[in-house]
């Protein structure tokens, strides 16, 4: 569960290439509580977009994110169960709210970040059993 919560908490600026993703990350502070981060983005017309990033940290188990972009803002919670010996889950709860008249439906979202965080979690695999 440690090797889980430190590598998602980890935000690095090359992150977004985890997933293929042309956004950028801006790391603008990072400290043993929280990271605050800038995200450049491609919106729905698109045009760039930029959008700030702030996560506390709840070392071992959880943390909290506040998004605040120029077409949604978005708030999340993420919690990291322990299922016995290597093996755990992440839970997260996600409220969004959209300023643009044009947004994904939910089951585009939840699809999306599906296949977003099957990325993640095979790059997170392959980097624990590298490490082991």
């Amino acid at each position: 569960m440690k090797f889980v919560f430190n590598w998602c908490t980890d935000f690095k600026e090359d992150d977004p290439r985890i997933t293929g993703s042309s956004s950028r990350r801006i790391i603008l502070e990072k400290s043993k509580k929280r990271v605050v981060y800038a995200s450049v983005y491609k919106g729905s017309d698109g045009t760039e977009k930029i959008g700030v990033n702030f996560v506390t940290l709840k070392s071992p188990t959880s943390w909290h994110l506040e998004f605040f972009g120029e077409e949604d803002n978005e708030i999340g919670e993420y919690k990291l169960l322990n299922l016995g010996k290597n093996k755990t889950k992440l839970n997260m709860v996600f409220k969004e709210s959209w300023k643009t008249s044009e947004f994904p439906t939910v089951e585009e979202q939840v699809r999306d970040s599906g296949h977003q965080w099957d990325q993640y979690v095979s790059a997170l695999e392959a980097e624990y059993n590298s490490s082991k």
